[in-house]
C-alpha cells in the first residue's frame, strides 16, 4: 500500500510551492509524482486542430509533484505527517499517524 493515495490532503515539503496544501487527483507510480489541486500551475501551447475541436491557446494545467516533496496533513494535529503506518481492522489495511496515532482517511471522508 502507498504513503499517498489518491483523494489525501497533502502539504507541499519544499519546492516554489513550500507550505501549501492541496488535494491529491492522480498518482503516477512509475514518475513516482502526484498531481495536486490547485499547485504547480504550468502553461501549455496547444495548436487549434480538427480532432479536439479547440482553437488553440495557452491554457493552464496541473503539473505533477515529486512524491518525496509531500506529506500527509495528519487530521488532528493539522500538521504534516512524514512517517505512516499500516495495521489491519476489520481485515482491511489502515494507514495511521505514527505521532497521534489517528487513523488518516481520504480528504471529505470520516
Amino acid at each position: 500500500m502507498q504513503r499517498i493515495v489518491k483523494g489525501d490532503k497533502v502539504r507541499v515539503i519544499s519546492g516554489k510551492e513550500k507550505s501549501k496544501e492541496g488535494i491529491v487527483l492522480s498518482v503516477n507510480k512509475a514518475q513516482k509524482t502526484a498531481i495536486v489541486e490547485g499547485l504547480n500551475i504550468v502553461k501549455i501551447h496547444q495548436k487549434p486542430s480538427q480532432q479536439n475541436q479547440d482553437k488553440g491557446g495557452i491554457f493552464d494545467k496541473e503539473a505533477g509533484i515529486k512524491l518525496c516533496k509531500l506529506a500527509i496533513v495528519d487530521p488532528k494535529s493539522k500538521n504534516g505527517i512524514s512517517k505512516v503506518k499500516f495495521i489491519m481492522k476489520d481485515e482491511h489495511k489502515v494507514r495511521i499517524g505514527r505521532k497521534t496515532n489517528s487513523p488518516i482517511n481520504k480528504a471529505g471522508k470520516k
